[in-house]
């Protein structure tokens, strides 16, 4: 996960902006100054010889950190994670001066540990460029969420405060989609972002905001975030602009590790219906299961708000909408590279699945647009035709998934197990009636 490498996966994914992550730590801010320079308001590509281009695109970067809260606040212990978004250099060495003067440790990790609350360190960044962002991440994640069962809060406002009014969106986290979030009222005017959370290249892309961007600056991302404030005055031209979130991609919320209540280590996990019918007491070990991101949401949930949920099926992807036209629509997708796996009845660290992998990607454009836009024949042509099956089964949610639960991932049925045993015994070029 450097610089260079972070970009080449990027350009193979069809991401266009990454955030460059942990300006926190010393060592890697030092590698971001050296090897950044400015692309234009608030974004930054890497330098010379460093830079790699595919297709004339080169990937540009956004300044950003995640921080660890951990604090005591009515009687509970918080553990708060916040995506902190700055518009330039500058404001990241303030950031890092004032949080190491109030006894953070920014070299212990990447993503540091303060005893500042949520609502202290949007104070804090607000002061130092009012530009700044905060936006909580994986906002229903048990233990780090800033809904989280164990150590999260009931609201927006409980959590910042007076503040809360400059929280502009949240980020949903892999165990939830848009569609869950619409379902809390003090989100319905606050966008709802997603993000890949990756920690291995690999995993990037996997869930993405796209955004409709005048031009891709710092101050457009950041306007299409607010929303309200996203239309403005050209003053060369006088026309209104808009920058707007157009869709995002989600991982399938069961495949999360956190969707379902559960126990790891006891392998029992259950939905929000037998939490509520049975308790949230594992009955291997009787202790306390780690509580589902789909039951603290029943918990937070408006039922005025329940079936906002429209679909339909435009080019062979299946697309989930807001009836009430308040939020973005989005799609939910598989990794490319698990799709490869199954078609082929593999796993993803199999030489043969890899390979075909980066051939769809090298050949047919970027992993998004094969996962989207790529003729069936296409891929049929390149990967074969279960892997051709597996990815419309895919675009039109034509999958079932064994929920994740307590740390553990969901795991993904395209085929059935006969139909797989034949894909292996056939090498995966078995074409399928299905």
């Amino acid at each position: 996960m450097t610089l260079p490498v972070m970009s080449e996966y990027a350009l193979q994914k069809g991401i266009d902006i990454l955030t460059a992550s942990d300006f926190t730590h010393p060592t890697w801010y030092q590698e971001i100054r050296e090897q950044l320079e400015e692309a234009g308001e608030g974004v930054y590509k890497l330098r010379g010889e460093s830079r790699e281009l595919r297709n004339d695109k080169e990937v540009l970067f956004l300044l950003s950190t995640e921080i660890s809260s951990i604090y005591k606040q009515g009687d509970k212990l918080r553990r708060i994670h916040n995506l902190i978004f700055v518009p330039n250099f500058e404001a990241v060495q303030r950031l890092n001066r004032e949080l190491i003067k109030r006894g953070c440790n920014l070299s212990a990790d990447g993503r540091p540990i303060v005893g500042l609350s949520s609502r202290n360190l949007l104070e804090l960044i607000l002061s130092i460029d009012e530009r700044s962002m905060i936006i909580p991440c994986h906002v229903w994640t048990p233990h780090f969420g800033v809904y989280g069962s164990a150590s999260g809060f009931d609201s927006l406002e409980e959590a910042y405060g007076d503040l809360a009014k400059y929280v502009y969106g949240i980020e949903t986290g892999i165990s939830s989609d848009p569609a869950m979030n619409w379902q809390v009222r003090e989100l319905m005017n606050r966008s709802i972002l997603s993000f890949s959370d990756a920690h291995s290249a690999p995993k990037m892309g996997r869930e993405a905001t796209v955004f409709e961007l005048e031009a891709p600056t710092y101050e457009n991302i950041r306007s299409a975030i607010m929303r309200p404030g996203s239309q403005k005055r050209d003053e060369r031209t006088n026309k209104l602009t808009m920058n707007k979130i157009a869709y995002t991609l989600e991982f399938y919320p069961e495949e999360g590790k956190y969707h379902f209540s559960g126990h790891r280590k006891c392998k029992f996990m259950q939905g929000p219906e037998e939490t509520r019918r049975d308790g949230n007491i594992c009955p291997v070990c009787n202790r306390r299961l780690t509580e589902g991101v789909l039951y603290r949401l029943r918990q937070l949930s408006d039922e005025t708000l329940l079936n906002r949920v429209g679909e339909k099926i435009t080019e062979g992807v299946r697309w989930f909408a807001d009836k009430d036209d308040l939020q973005p629509p989005f799609m939910k997708l598989v990794p490319l590279l698990e799709i490869v796996a199954k078609g082929l009845g593999t796993t993803v660290l199999s030489q043969k699945a890899q390979g075909i992998f980066s051939h769809l990607c090298l050949e047919l454009g970027d992993e998004i647009t094969v996962l989207l836009k790529t003729s069936l024949k296409d891929v049929a042509r390149i990967g074969g035709e279960n892997i051709a099956q597996a990815l419309e089964k895919v675009r039109l949610g034509d999958i079932s998934i064994d929920p994740g639960y307590d740390g553990e991932y969901g795991k993904v049925k395209i085929f059935s197990e006969g139909t797989l045993q034949m894909a292996r015994e056939n090498k995966g070029q078995l074409k399928m009636d299905l």
